[in-house]
């Protein structure tokens, strides 16, 4: 596995060693071990995600708060995402920076994101699956977010702001000058 820390501190775009051949392909998604190693952490996930998404829904940005802080490890099972990663981290010298990596069935590539940040995705493909561990459980009590249109962020999400297809709770969020960190 290749793993690669992004721009971000603790941040890891990781790309997994494929083995294929005439019947198809073969690749280990996760060793805890390896895993832990290649970060240099102490992961322990105990809740795995997934999500099934048509062209244009933007999933973002979401994150937990305080003891119900996640670091999720991010890929794409068909499909294609643009994914984000927003440090939240006051104290980091990439306070309210973010990255932007292509995910995909076919690049196979996973992104870690550590607790602290805030993560969304926006689809490029027709359709797409996502999916995802976390290191901690949901608690809704716990739950932050900042549109996905912050001026602040400036994110270029690669889709016309006409074809997003944003949820109604997505719509309702702050901006990161307001948002609950």
């Amino acid at each position: 596995m290749i793993v690669k820390e992004t721009k971000l501190s603790g941040c890891f775009v990781m790309e997994p060693t494929v083995f294929e051949d005439e019947r198809g392909y073969f690749l280990e998604s996760f060793n805890t071990l390896r895993f832990n190693d290649a970060i240099g952490g102490n992961i322990n996930f105990v809740q795995d995600n997934q999500s099934y998404s048509s062209k244009g829904v933007i999933r973002a940005l979401h994150y937990q708060i305080g003891d119900h802080a996640q670091a999720k490890l991010v890929r794409v099972l068909s499909g294609k995402v643009l994914d984000i990663a927003v440090d939240l981290r006051k104290n980091s010298p990439t306070y309210k920076e973010h990255v932007a990596f292509e995910l995909s069935a076919d690049n196979k590539k996973q992104l870690f994101i550590p607790k602290g940040f805030a993560h969304g995705f926006v689809v490029l493909s027709d359709t797409a699956e996502f999916f995802y561990k976390c290191d901690n459980y949901y608690n809704k009590e716990s739950e932050g977010g900042i549109i996905f249109n912050d001026p602040t962020l400036n994110i270029d999400w690669k889709v016309p702001h006409q074809e997003l297809i944003v949820s109604e709770k997505d719509w309702e969020l702050p901006t990161l000058d307001q948002a609950r960190l």
